[in-house]
């Protein structure tokens, strides 16, 4: 999150720019075509003004939606208004990374990508882990090549005042993402598009050059509310609002503490995120497959069985999941959400051999050193 040298960013932004509307189209065309290159499905302008979202944020904060997530409530309404944040804004390149790892498509066989993940949903004993997180962490990956991208244009204007985001400061993202046409806010509040469905990074870099904006698309998610009906734990508690304290992705990754008994047996076999609201969304069947190998599926992730990943030791999570967004929760509450898949799955049918498997790994782990371990363990192994 750097920007070129330059003296200042109050400078005439106009002459920074090719002459003429035809000269500023070839610019866009070109950042757009260098996007391609880098990773990016998608590259748009957008208009910077987000006070249309500010009431719904402070509505949700006011809720208390957030849960644990201080700092979402730390900004104020700095997360709407981009200007600030980067004093000199005036518009941002919103861009799109698809992740849907390429051995998924594989796997599938020309079979819908969808149908495996409801497949592992449905078996007690697998681990299910969220489809971004399971390659390299996309916060390194998006960053580094929107800082190139960022530079690339610096080469045909000249210095000019940026910085690059992802997923990693008061920014409304997806907010953003709208006003440029990227795509429009799901039900679920993810971004979606017609022809890529949801299965996508967002970054943003937010510039002081005033490059003509792209216009919103409609929304068309119509009176579908398949994305709230499914969702486990009714964390949608209304069409474009989630309360967090609720969400299995919140839950498995944001929130530190003991997850609530009362959510414990709705997370099923999810042990790290929730894909649920996007598996059942018909927009998804046109999901784009990642065109970066980063996104492959490492350490086995998409077909684990929850023993194996409760026997890990502390050293095997950090050096197995090493370049992993999952290794960001900790060693303690990856055992956390183990913990109660894994009772999760004693609640249900088990042929004996595997019950008695799922109880001593249990009870290896009962006397933990972590309390947090221990109680979740308890609460397992009361099944």
């Amino acid at each position: 999150m750097s920007a070129t040298p330059t003296s200042s960013i109050e400078t005439n932004h106009d002459a920074r720019l090719p002459v003429g509307e035809a000269g500023v189209a070839a610019l866009v065309a070109q950042i757009r075509s260098w996007g391609a290159e880098l990773g990016f499905d998608a590259i748009r302008i957008a208009d910077i003004d987000l006070s249309h979202a500010e009431e719904g944020l402070q509505t949700w904060l006011a809720q208390g939606f957030h849960g644990d997530m201080d700092y979402m409530a730390n900004h104020g309404m700095l997360r709407a208004r981009p200007a600030e944040l980067v004093a000199g804004t005036v518009r941002a390149i919103v861009a799109r990374m698809p992740y849907l790892p390429l051995q998924a498509e594989r796997q599938a066989a020309g079979d819908d990508w969808r149908s495996i993940e409801w497949d592992r949903l449905r078996r007690p004993e697998a681990a299910a882990i969220s489809l971004y997180a399971r390659g390299r962490d996309y916060h390194k990956v998006l960053r580094q090549r929107l800082q190139r991208l960022a530079e690339k244009i610096a080469g045909v204007v000249g210095p000019y005042g940026f910085r690059v985001f992802t997923d990693s400061a008061p920014v409304l993202e997806v907010a953003l993402a709208s006003n440029g046409g990227l795509g429009w806010r799901g039900k679920h509040t993810l971004l979606l598009d017609r022809d890529a469905g949801s299965m996508f990074f967002l970054g943003e870099i937010l510039i002081d050059l005033p490059l003509p904006v792209d216009p919103p698309v409609e929304a068309h998610c119509g009176n579908c509310t398949r994305c709230i009906d499914v969702c486990p734990t009714q964390a949608i508690v209304a069409p474009y609002v989630v309360d967090a304290r609720r969400c299995i992705s919140y839950l498995t990754i944001e929130h530190k503490g003991s997850i609530p008994i009362e959510l414990r047996p709705a997370m099923g076999n999810h042990v790290y995120g929730c894909d649920d609201c996007q598996l059942i969304c018909p927009w998804n069947k046109f999901a784009v497959s990642a065109t970066l190998s980063d996104f492959d599926v490492r350490n086995g992730l998409d077909a684990a069985a929850l023993v194996d990943l409760f026997n890990w030791t502390e050293n095997e999570f950090n050096q197995r999941l090493e370049g992993s967004p999952i290794r960001r929760i900790g060693h303690e509450r990856w055992l956390r959400n183990l913990a109660v898949a894994l009772g999760n799955a004693l609640r249900g049918p088990l042929p004996e051999t595997a019950r008695a498997r799922l109880v001593a790994a249990l009870r290896a782990r009962a006397a933990d050193a972590s309390e947090l371990v221990r109680e979740h363990v308890a609460w397992a192994l009361d099944a």
